[in-house]
């Protein structure tokens, strides 16, 4: 080998260990970032598993379905609440300044709106449904 294609070959090693270091602290400040937030959002996702509001949520979900003949689906994706039925969602989703309900409908643009907990859960279901 001679010498041009050693020193090639070493500028080379250099460029992709450059670039390694680069993405590795893309990937570091991602993570970083991602905890921050998570942290910030911490309090508000275990008021929202916790209240009282949530497990009447649950309740009136299930009679206000059934009187409406609608099958209510409910599921927790990470620190957010999701209700879906007849091609409807409603998600409490926590974030850093509180809770924020998500109207989401067939190919709608999704409204938005914060949650006060001492709210009635069942006027929120019917408002959601109707």
């Amino acid at each position: 080998m001679s010498f041009l294609d050693n020193l090639e070959n070493n500028l080379k090693s250099l460029e992709s260990a450059e670039e390694g270091r680069e993405t590795a602290d893309r990937q570091r400040r991602a993570r970083e970032q991602e905890l921050a937030k998570a942290q910030s959002v911490a309090p508000w996702a275990e008021e929202l598993k916790k209240s009282p509001f949530t497990a009447e949520l649950l309740r009136q979900a299930a009679r206000v379905g059934h009187s409406m003949r609608l099958k209510v689906y409910v599921a927790w994706l990470g620190t957010t609440l999701r209700l879906e039925a007849g091609g409807r969602r409603l998600e409490l989703r926590p974030t850093a300044t509180g809770i924020v309900v998500v109207y989401l409908e067939h190919q709608q643009a999704p409204r938005t709106e914060p949650l006060d907990l001492s709210r009635n859960a069942e006027e929120l279901l019917r408002g959601w449904l109707s």
